[in-house]
């Protein structure tokens, strides 16, 4: 009987230990369907890189990193999605630049746009592009600028909606031109670029993704981008700043993040997952067509990061006069 007794206590020992073992293999991240929320409709700059970096992660993980788009409210609804899902890495969020804008131009939101949610990491940079319809007549931005200045106010612009990175891009410009022209606001750039080609709207700060093949085609013509440095995807197109406008540089980036609270070691599996997807090949090809260049921050970095913007981009907000919704 003693013998019975030790060998039940052995095999009971041993099935113990094995316990965390079995566990840890069943709750292994990740052992399910991925949410991606992006905060803009489908085709849009943050639509594609989003993509783009979840069907190589999805291979990478073994699980499918879905992406879900909930476009509206210049990118809030998608946001709230995010802020009140479980943090348990199996809903993130791609957004843009636009997540750093909102505390600013909202009076009131349902999420924090710090509190609420951990940075993995940026995944791009990339320019805005001014484009207008060839039959403005506009040559080159000098012409632009000076139709605005001959008749202050007569000029409008389109943008991505209130407060987004292509209006706050625009802002930007129009004050270091020292121009006067109107916002006209859309839901997102499919819009914008409709109403621009048409002409009527002036011009619009387009992400490039949604133009390119507009101003390869000669229908819609660049006059200028946005970023600090010409974009590979145009390499013949001046900055704002080689046109004549000085200080009107801005940085329009794209980047993943998870409900706080979200793991450390999830975050981490996450973020190096991404460094992954945008070391292969084909993701470089895929970022090259909409001219976006990789870039990434660890976590922690990137959360200071946005802390730092949100502050800038409040102070932009306020030079440029807009009020909260």
């Amino acid at each position: 009987m003693k013998k019975l007794a030790r060998l039940a206590l052995a095999a009971a020992l041993t099935g113990a230990a094995l316990l965390p073992a079995l566990s840890s293999a069943q709750g292994a991240y990740p052992n399910k369907p991925i949410r991606v929320i992006v905060p803009f409709p489908a085709g849009s700059t943050t639509d594609i890189i989003a993509r783009a970096i979840a069907d190589k992660m999805s291979a990478s993980l073994g699980q499918p990193l879905v992406v879900d788009n909930r476009a509206g409210a210049s990118g809030t609804i998608g946001q709230a999605a995010v802020a009140s899902a479980a943090a348990d890495g199996y809903t993130i969020l791609i957004h843009s630049s636009s997540h750093t804008v909102s505390p600013s131009t909202f009076a009131k939101l349902p999420f924090d746009t710090v509190a609420d949610f951990a940075g993995i990491t940026p995944i791009s940079s990339l320019s805005n592009v001014l484009v207008i319809s060839p039959s403005k007549g506009y040559k080159n931005l000098g012409e632009l600028l000076a139709a605005a200045r001959a008749k202050p106010g007569s000029l409008n612009f389109a943008s991505a909606g209130q407060g987004s990175a292509t209006h706050l891009n625009a802002e930007k410009f129009k004050m270091a031109a020292k121009i006067d022209a109107t916002n006209i606001p859309f839901k997102g750039s499919a819009e914008a670029v409709t109403e621009v080609m048409a002409g009527r709207v002036d011009y619009y700060f387009s992400p490039i993704a949604p133009v390119i093949g507009q101003i390869k085609g000669g229908q819609l013509q660049a006059l200028a981008v946005g970023s600090p440095s010409r974009a590979s995807a145009l390499p013949d197109v001046p900055t704002t700043t080689e046109a004549g406008v000085p200080g009107s540089e801005f940085n329009f980036w794209i980047g993943m993040m998870a409900p706080a609270k979200t793991p450390r070691d999830i975050v981490n599996r996450l973020h190096d997952e991404v460094l992954k997807a945008l070391a292969s090949p084909d993701v470089k090809e895929r970022f090259a067509k909409v001219g976006a260049d990789a870039w990434t921050l660890k976590p922690e970095t990137f959360d200071t990061y946005i802390k730092n913007e949100i502050a800038s981009n409040a102070t932009l907000v306020k030079a440029a006069g807009l009020q909260p919704q």
